[in-house]
C-alpha cells in the first residue's frame, strides 16, 4: 500500500519506528520486536537507516519482515554517507522486496569528510528527484517545525522544504517536538508558502531522565516549563518518569487529534511496550484496524 492512500484521507492514523540492528547476529531477535509492534497494529511501521555499513545493512530485510505482517512499511534511505552507486543499489533491493514506501533523507554529514564528493547528493531533494526517477515509489520526507538547525530562518528552511516537494515529495514526517504550539504555527507557515502534502506528526515519548538530555543536545529542541517540571519531579524515579512521559506523549497525541492533526508517528525506540500503553490509552480514540 503507498501511504498517501492513508494519510490523505480523514482516518485517525498512528505509526511506530524501529531500527535495525547492527550486527546480523540480533535480527532474529528484532523480527520478535517487529511481530511485538505489528501486533499493536499500527497504521504502518518506518524502519530507519543508518551510516554505510552498520545497522543500514539490514534496513531492506527489516522492512520486508514487516510487510510479512500485512502492516505496510516505510523505509528510510539516507544520503550523505553513501554514495549515489550505493543508494541505487537498496532502490533494486526495495523493488525486489515490493517495498514502495521510502522515506528520504539527507541524513548527518560525516565528520572529518570531504561532502559532498562527486558521486554524492548534496541534499534530501536531490534524492528525492532520483528515487523518482528510478522507480514508482510513495516518497516521504522530513520537516522541523523548529527550523532545521543549519537554516538561517524558519522561512528559509521552508523554501528547502518546498523543493522537497517540488522534487516528489508526497508526504512529511516532523522531528519530535514537546510543544503542539510549535507545529501548528509551523503547519500555517508551510501552508503559506505551498507546501500542502500530509504533514505527520513525530511524537517522542521520553521515559528517562538521560532520554532528555541527549534530546535537546542533539537536536536543540525547545522542552516547555511544563514537561521539564515532569523531568524535575520524576526524573529520578525510573517507574514515575516512565508513566509520566508515556502520560504526557498521549496527551500531546490527544490534543494533536482533537485539532484536526490526524496522522501521528510515534518515535519508540524499538519499545513494544511503551507504544503498546500509549496505544491503549488511546483505545477509544484510535480503533484499530
Amino acid at each position: 500500500m503507498r501511504l498517501t492512500e492513508l494519510l490523505k484521507t480523514d482516518q485517525v492514523t498512528i505509526s511506530c519506528e524501529l531500527f535495525p540492528p547492527k550486527q546480523g547476529a540480533q535480527l532474529a531477535n528484532y523480527k520478535n520486536i517487529v511481530a511485538d509492534m505489528a501486533a499493536l497494529k499500527p497504521a504502518y511501521m518506518s524502519v530507519t537507516y543508518g551510516a554505510t555499513g552498520g545497522t543500514s545493512d539490514y534496513t531492506v530485510e527489516l522492512a520486508s519482515e514487516v510487510e510479512k505482517h500485512q502492516i505496510p512499511a516505510l523505509a528510510h534511505l539516507t544520503c550523505a554517507s553513501s554514495t549515489k552507486e550505493k543508494v541505487a543499489s537498496v532502490i533494486e533491493e526495495l523493488k525486489e522486496k515490493q517495498i514502495s514506501n521510502i522515506l528520504a533523507l539527507r541524513g548527518d554529514i560525516p565528520q572529518n569528510a570531504d561532502f559532498p564528493l562527486p558521486n554524492q547528493y548534496r541534499h534530501a531533494s536531490e534524492l528525492i528527484a532520483d528515487i523518482k526517477a528510478q522507480g514508482d515509489f510513495c516518497i516521504g520526507g522530513a520537516c522541523y517545525p523548529e527550523g532545521h538547525p543549519e537554516a538561517d530562518t524558519i522561512f528559509e528552511d521552508l523554501d528547502h522544504l518546498k523543493e522537497k516537494v517540488d522534487a516528489g515529495c508526497e508526504f512529511l514526517t516532523t522531528q519530535m517536538f514537546f510543544d503542539n504550539h510549535i507545529l501548528y504555527n509551523f503547519l500555517y507557515k508551510a501552508l503559506s508558502r505551498g507546501i500542502d502534502v500530509p504533514v505527520v506528526a513525530g511524537i517522542m515519548p521520553v521515559t528517562n531522565k538521560a532520554q532528555i538530555k541527549r534530546i535537546v543536545s542533539l537536536s536543540g529542541n525547545m522542552v516547555p516549563p511544563r514537561f521539564l517540571a515532569i523531568v524535575d519531579r520524576f526524573g529520578d524515579n525510573p517507574a514515575a518518569m516512565r508513566q509520566a512521559g508515556i502520560a504526557y506523549a498521549t496527551d500531546q497525541i490527544i490534543d494533536l487529534i482533537a485539532n484536526g492533526v490526524n496522522h501521528v508517528h510515534i518515535y519508540t525506540m524499538n519499545k513494544p511496550d511503551v507504544a503498546g500503553e500509549i496505544l491503549d490509552n488511546l483505545s477509544e480514540i484510535y480503533v484499530r484496524a
